[in-house]
């Protein structure tokens, strides 16, 4: 009896977080109700229709080419997750170009970043989703498509550019998420080299000796914008530093996969 009581109080636990993993891709009341808030109050006119591409993930580009894309998250999401000036400065410092994939909400809130980030042609601006769910926990089409054409339409509505890049949330991806995501005209980019700057014990030092000694030709870095405690920004003069002189040019994820997407404008590499 104990035994049926307590595998029925189990039940009972994680079924509400089940139904919600399943409606809205978050597992907790708090992220869940947020998410429908934000889904609910993005008012941006929609974005112009992009021609459906070929469903398929890229995580890298030529391996024969000595080039390597930084990308940047802008996640939305329940933790303070403000805007890193610290890293855009780094990077026109350096005159290095980035792929910034930005999360709807978070673009939302900030605004004036966003377009800030804009203004400056080395930058390519992505989709993050609108909320920052587990996409593929998310069982109906409608809300998956939700998720993306209402980041481009915010990112649009800010900046006058429509997103051809989609970066998942927590790299969680299946074919139904790559299909939907490619039918709105948006590639799915994947990495391979995460940086580790979300880690608690990531540090400048480890940072930068974890990219540099993993950097592969035609490689994805995956970093983050939105962490203000993350140590990203400080590492940054040393990681571009120090890809140039291994030989190392930096590119837009656009001109990474051109070949593949020749009709996708890809901004200038920096040698």
């Amino acid at each position: 009896m104990r035994l049926a009581l307590l595998c029925l109080a189990l039940a009972t636990a994680c079924a509400p977080q089940t139904k919600r993993l399943a409606e809205t891709g978050h597992a907790t009341p708090e992220l869940a109700e947020k998410s429908d808030r934000d889904l609910a109050t993005a008012t941006a006119p929609p974005a112009p229709e992009l021609p459906p591409v070929t469903p398929e993930v890229v995580a890298h580009g030529r391996r024969d080419r000595k080039e390597i894309a930084l990308t940047f998250d802008a996640c939305s999401t329940r933790d303070v997750s403000k805007y890193d000036a610290r890293v855009t400065r780094e990077l026109l410092a350096a005159n290095a170009p980035a792929t910034i994939f930005l999360g709807g909400s978070w673009a939302k809130e900030e605004a004036a970043q966003v377009k800030e980030l804009a203004s400056h042609p080395q930058f390519e601006l992505g989709n993050h989703t609108y909320t920052h769910p587990h996409m593929p926990k998310v069982k109906d089409d409608a809300r998956l498509r939700a998720e993306l054409a209402r980041t481009q339409a915010e990112v649009r509505a800010l900046t006058g550019q429509t997103p051809r890049f989609f970066r998942p949330p927590y790299g969680e991806y299946d074919d139904r998420v790559v299909r939907i995501a490619a039918g709105l005209g948006l590639t799915t980019i994947e990495y391979d080299l995460p940086s580790g700057d979300p880690d608690a014990h990531a540090t400048k030092e480890r940072l930068v000796h974890w990219v540099l000694s993993q950097a592969k030709p035609g490689g994805i870095v995956v970093m983050h914008i939105n962490h203000v405690k993350f140590h990203t920004a400080e590492a940054l003069p040393d990681i571009i530093a120090g890809l140039r002189q291994r030989g190392f040019t930096l590119v837009t994820v656009g001109q990474l996969v051109g070949e593949l997407h020749p009709g996708v404008p890809a901004l200038g590499a920096s040698p």
